[in-house]
């Protein structure tokens, strides 16, 4: 680029960063925006359109427009070249904007003497603000340097929009960050909760983006850029000898650390105008919008890495970042893009709620959170750009809803909720010590899930008769290398010591689908849910199989022991579970080691194939334990991690009810016990149908105990039976309705 031009791009953005830096309100500050944009690129138009909801676009200020348009022209996102703009982060440069695939004509704004057209979009690291417009009478396309200046200007504009520039009597843009907002997620974790928040990674605001100095910038540039490769070059050598995978990500650092073309775009940024962490994030922002458009897994890999090298550069630039010296609030909400199980476990149970921007049900996060009885939101879009450190916040995990910086109205209502929950602990406390009894005289056992010794100090004050599943797997996946047997073993003595003598089901390790360890090369499957996961991983690396049920057995040092193993689809899987175990009970024997005083041995009914399997299965195992979440997505083929899906279908409906009241029959046929074990064992109108149709044995998380005990101990299992086979008869899809109505009648 000319030297003449670099002056006149500086020019403009040092006069831009003058006119916000001037005193006046928002609306007053975009019009001497538009004026000063279309001034200085000699365009007769010049216009900025503003997000007014996630759909719709406003005229929010113009300078060559009819006035009167401004706040009153609207626009849907895709609607016309602008909307066209909006929605797809892309450039629209015309010369004949009215022979433009989708334009609309705007009488109102009198744009009709206007040929050529200018789009470009307003946005901040992918989120998009809005859309600046220039337009000229003359039909002509604008030149690179145009287009890259009014890209500039646009960036600028979305960091002082961030920065408050734009708020005031009449304002185009409401105060950001000020405003109450309304979250939609998935329920990753039940459960309510009000807090403030604390940002696993605090957003790094640029304050400075328009810098008159280039030469100092590009120092700075340079320096902040010498400490980010000597951080990854540290990083490489304490991961040598290590995981190759996590060597590779950090290669993929180094090269992009070491990268020419990275470095000399942003001295280019400088060149022109912007400040170093301007600079930076202006080309993060680019790798962000291919990051949205690409396809290739490989290429989205290489972008995220990228994405995080520029968060890394943007910290040593800015000094913002985790070591702000800010303090954690004492009711800390976490938010984050996502998080790893070996962080979240850092944060322990000071934690309120969890909301992640991305993540899944099924995640490593997900497992953690629900072991430590965490409500968790996750898809909850947007909420890292959204929330700032100790806002207010409000989590309803049950509803899958987060009310960030809410109103009154809002939090009366909500902690109304709290006390009304509150009170139906209290009422659930007083019978923690009495049976889960019905008026009918069944006897429904009700166990807790778990995974992290920290559950079981709430094993006594729950009111759980045991623990029906011990998930082993998070002590393999918070560690970056495979533990060691022996310390395995002292992990699963002292889960016995703490369980004093009540029963725990130990299922082994259960990885694969999206619970990939860190140190295994992951597979790429087309359907990790279906796929090698589960006991298929422990049958075809035996190794790792023995070497825990070593460990199970020298934990339990003579003491009862029962085991189950997962995701078992058919007959010979269990057969050569169960032989691996034998192989390991006989090694032991001739070691010398106690053996359990006794040994029940068992397996999870999560594929439809095992409920048909041969009758001599349901003879050989101690125990069946219906893992409902997995049993329910393939019954249905609805994906569970699919909010679009796993909605639709009701644990209630006739079918699925009928199939699980078919393995009661067939456990009741060889006297196999069987438990029900999952989400839905803890919802309270789904227990007592489960408990209704014969399964004797409940397992759910802690919390659930208590309302599922109360409403069993009230209810007539004998008739509630009754009205589901009714129902069944007259041919209802669900038996829901009917339950409704039933309980209704008794209360």
């Amino acid at each position: 680029m000319p030297d003449g031009t670099e002056s006149e791009s500086r020019k403009l953005l040092v006069r831009l960063r003058d006119t916000l830096a001037e005193s006046g309100a928002g609306q007053e500050r975009l019009d001497k925006i538009t004026h000063l944009i279309a001034t200085s690129m000699r365009t007769e138009v010049c216009s900025i359109y503003l997000f007014r909801d996630e759909e719709t676009l406003e005229l929010c200020a113009t300078e060559g427009l009819k006035p009167e348009s401004v706040h009153q022209t609207r626009l849907r996102l895709g609607e016309g070249l602008v909307g066209r703009v909006a929605r797809t982060s892309e450039i629209v440069n015309s010369a004949d904007a009215p022979k433009e695939k989708g334009f609309r004509y705007m009488p109102e704004t009198g744009e009709e003497a206007y040929s050529s057209f200018l789009g470009v979009p307003i946005q901040r690291l992918g989120e998009p603000m809005g859309v600046l417009v220039v337009q000229s009478k003359m039909a002509r396309e604008y030149t690179p340097d145009e287009v890259y200046a009014l890209e500039v200007v646009a960036m600028v504009l979305a960091e002082m929009a961030e920065l408050g520039a734009f708020i005031g009597d009449g304002a185009a843009l409401k105060a950001r960050h000020q405003q109450p907002v309304l979250f939609r997620g998935t329920i990753g974790q039940e459960g309510v909760a009000e807090g403030h928040i604390w940002l696993h990674e605090p957003r790094v605001v640029v304050t400075n983006p328009v810098a008159e100095n280039p030469e100092a910038e590009t120092e700075r540039l340079h320096k902040a850029v010498g400490e980010l490769r000597v951080s990854v070059d540290e990083m490489l050598s304490s991961a040598e000898g290590g995981d190759s995978e996590q060597l590779q990500v950090l290669e993929a650092y180094k090269m992009f650390a070491n990268s020419k073309g990275w470095i000399r775009r942003m001295e280019d940024d400088i060149a022109r105008g912007l400040s170093a962490e301007a600079a930076v994030e202006k080309e993060q922002s680019v790798a962000r919008a291919r990051l949205a458009r690409a396809t290739d897994a490989y290429l989205r890999e290489r972008l995220n890495d990228l994405d995080d090298l520029s968060n890394r550069l943007l910290r040593i630039l800015t000094g913002q970042g985790r070591d702000t010296g800010a303090a954690m609030p004492d009711d800390p909400v976490l938010v984050a893009r996502n998080i790893g199980p070996a962080e979240l476990l850092d944060y322990g149970r000071s934690l309120k709620a969890i909301i992640l921007e991305e993540g899944s049900v099924g995640s490593h996060a997900a497992i953690v959170a629900r072991a430590l009885a965490i409500p968790l939101i996750v898809h909850a879009r947007n909420i890292t750009t959204e929330a700032l450190n100790g806002n207010h916040v409000l989590i309803d995990g049950e509803q899958g809803v987060v009310h960030l910086r809410p109103d009154e109205v809002v939090v009366k209502a909500f902690r109304d909720k709290m006390a009304m929950q509150a009170a139906a602990q209290q009422r659930y406390a007083s019978i923690r010590d009495l049976p889960a009894e019905t008026l009918c005289g069944q006897r429904v056992k009700l166990m807790m899930n778990a995974g992290l010794m920290a559950d079981l100090p709430s094993l006594p004050s729950s009111g759980a008769e045991g623990v029906g599943l011990f998930r082993t797997e998070l002590q393999f996946l918070v560690r970056n290398q495979m533990p060691k047997r022996a310390e395995l073993s002292a992990l699963y003595a002292r889960v016995l010591d703490a369980a004093q003598g009540q029963r725990v089901i130990f299922r082994t390790l259960d990885i694969g689908s999206d619970k990939v360890l860190p140190y295994m090369k992951p597979n790429d499957e087309p359907n990790p849910a279906l796929g090698w996961r589960a006991i298929r991983v422990g049958l075809d690396k035996p190794g790792v199989l023995r070497m825990q049920l070593q460990a199970l057995i020298r934990a339990a040092n003579g003491r009862p022991l029962s085991l189950m193993f997962p995701f078992i689809a058919q007959i010979d899987e269990f057969e050569m579970a169960r032989a691996e175990l034998d192989k390991v009970l006989e090694r032991e024997t001739k070691l010398g080691h106690a053996l359990p005083e006794t040994l029940e041995v068992g397996t999870m009914l999560e594929t439809p194939s095992l409920a048909f399997a041969p009758q001599r299965f349901f003879e050989m195992v101690d125990f069946v334990s219906i893992g409902g979440n997995d049993l329910k997505q393939f019954f249905f083929a609805a994906d569970r991690e699919n909010e679009r899906v796993r909605r639709r279908y009701d644990t209630l409906n006739v079918s699925f009810l009928s199939f699980i009241e078919g393995i009661v029959n067939r456990c009741r046929t060889t006297k196999t016990s069987l438990s029900f074990c999952g989400e839905d064992a803890g919802r309270p109108i789904e227990a007592l149908c489960f408990a209704a149709i014969g399964v004797e044995t409940l397992s759910m998380r802690p919390a659930s105990i208590g309302p599922v005990k109360h409403l069993l101990r009230r209810t007539n299992l004998k008739e509630l039976k009754q009205v589901i086979d009714a129902s069944r008869e007259a041919g209802d899809q669900s038996v829901r309705d009917a339950v409704m109505d039933y309980m209704r009648q008794q209360s």
